[in-house]
């Protein structure tokens, strides 16, 4: 038996890889739109209802608009979007938050994927949290570094273009200070406030890596970077796409350097603490198109479908 699945809003980015991913499933029907009328309500309406599972790889307007389509209660909708991912309604994405959040992705038909730089920052500080080494009131300090092909098809068009030397350097952004995965980011680790958060995109494709601080003097019990680091290794020991490096191992570095796009072409996250008695990092690694968008898309389906969870995905 297939499973039927829709993708409202094909053309895009993680719409695009979701299809890569589909392609070769033997256990997925695809339902296709015909591009003159992919924005036609009718029409989405007719085949968000005839699938099993839908995909929105849309703007958080137009996911909304999708949503309000659905009345087939069989229907299981994926969204790519911010709009849900703070809502108690929907399951969020990231089954390695708890075996209680894998279990509801199995059941729920509204499912929130997470966004890539908060996968990435909530894997690495909610387990720290609900540890309490990391208090829910701790004010923290994060920056992501990420490959352009977070900002879709008109930046990677700008970028691939090779026209504009700004591009050449980092680029940070974000700068007033309220990237739309704050919320995520606070709620899902536990947080009773967001980190002070800057993201930076370079001149590179794909890969994402997140930064976040930590003075142990003003944590609880003054926990050394070793604590933080056998807490992360004991809350993800049977995950598959977690995977914790050793700690302050030499092989984490190229000659001192970290490698950003290491994860990609994967639906892995590789953590990493690296630090002394008087400050430490958490470092977490993926691709942002994998793991960090499409990849766990796809995760969460298989969950909800019944489907072995590493299933179409590479570790």
């Amino acid at each position: 038996m297939t499973t039927k699945v829709f993708v409202d809003g094909q053309e895009g980015t993680t719409g695009l890889r979701i299809f890569e991913y589909l392609a070769a499933r033997k256990d997925i029907e695809i339902l296709r739109i015909e591009e003159s009328k992919r924005k036609d309500v009718a029409t989405r309406r007719a085949l968000i209802n005839a699938s099993d599972v839908t995909f929105l790889c849309l703007p958080d307007t137009a996911s909304r608009e999708s949503v309000s389509l659905v009345d087939n209660p069989h229907t299981c909708v994926i969204d790519a979007s911010t709009a849900f991912r703070t809502v108690d309604d929907w399951a969020y994405g990231l089954p390695e938050l708890s075996p209680a959040q894998r279990e509801r992705l199995r059941s729920a038909k509204r499912i929130a994927v997470p966004g890539c730089h908060a996968s990435a920052f909530i894997l690495a500080v909610a387990p720290l949290v609900a540890a309490g080494l990391v208090p829910s009131d701790t004010a923290l300090s994060s920056y992501s570094i990420t490959g352009y092909s977070g900002g879709g098809k008109k930046m990677i068009a700008d970028y691939e273009a090779g026209a504009d030397p700004r591009l050449a350097s980092p680029r940070p952004y974000a700068l007033e200070l309220n990237h739309k995965h704050l919320p995520e980011m606070a709620v899902r680790a536990g947080l009773s406030a967001p980190p002070v958060f800057t993201p930076i995109v370079a001149n590179f494709y794909k890969g994402l890596a997140v930064t976040t601080y930590f003075h142990p003097q003003h944590l609880p019990g003054t926990p050394s970077p070793e604590a933080f680091h056998a807490c992360l290794a004991e809350y993800y020991k049977n995950e598959a796409f977690v995977q914790v490096a050793p700690f302050a191992a030499a092989e984490n570095l190229d000659h001192g350097f970290f490698d950003v796009q290491a994860c990609n072409d994967t639906n892995r996250v590789d953590l990493f603490v690296f630090g002394n008695h008087e400050r430490i990092v958490t470092l977490a690694r993926l691709d942002n198109l994998g793991k960090g968008a499409s990849g766990a898309a796809i995760q969460c389906m298989n969950l909800q479908i019944g489907a072995d969870e590493t299933e179409g995905l590479t570790v």
